[in-house]
């Protein structure tokens, strides 16, 4: 079974945490989780590029000159996409990136970035995290203290506290265990796992 550091909120030692051997100890597949991670890359993009093609830029109704005669090349519009100012070819439109694959592939392609981190002996685990209070230097001593400065702390719930203490720290991220996924977990050399975050994931991710 593998297992993890186990440390209070402070950082202090306290033994060892066991962990889930389907989980955390499963077979690192690297295509899973690279297709998880470009869908992820994709699924974030804006895709808010845009260009007006030569029939959407404005103006350009009238003939800049007649068609013979004058000795120069001949134009029908100044809004061409061979003059300053006229249309795009085949530039960018708004667009959506995002496709999704298969829950199954998602869900092992977690399972794998976990059990990577578990063999690298990256995951600490929280016997538990609780602030009254957004402040960072209780989450920098923490992160300090285990070693961790790169450091994913993942909660059993959604925390805004902990959040709010966490984010001013380049480096350290903070998400609830529901919203764990492929890309934040190799965003980051370490993971910080609370004790409620542990049992969500073995329950959500068990084969």
């Amino acid at each position: 079974m593998p297992k993890a550091a186990l440390y209070n909120q402070d950082g202090e030692p306290l033994g060892e945490a066991t962990l889930s051997g389907s989980v955390f100890g499963a077979e690192v597949n690297q295509s899973l989780m690279h297709q998880a991670v470009v869908m992820l890359q994709a699924n974030r993009r804006l895709g808010t590029a845009s260009t007006l093609t030569r029939a959407e830029v404005r103006g350009g109704g009238r003939k800049p000159w007649r068609q013979k005669g004058l000795g120069r090349a001949r134009h029908g519009t100044i809004r061409s996409p061979l003059w300053r100012g006229g249309g795009v070819v085949f530039g960018p439109s708004p667009r959506d990136f995002a496709y999704a694959i298969p829950k199954k592939a998602r869900r092992e392609a977690l399972r794998s970035a976990l059990s990577a981190r578990a063999r690298e002996g990256k995951i600490a685990v929280l016997e538990g995290l609780s602030l009254e209070r957004p402040q960072t230097a209780s989450i920098a001593r923490l992160v300090n203290r285990i070693g961790a400065a790169r450091a994913l702390i993942v909660t059993g719930d959604s925390d805004a506290v902990v959040a709010k203490s966490a984010r001013n720290l380049p480096g350290v991220g903070s998400l609830p265990a529901a919203s764990l996924n492929v890309l934040d977990v190799m965003a980051h050399e370490w993971l910080v796992l609370t004790r409620d975050a542990v049992g969500k994931l073995e329950e959500a991710l068990a084969p």
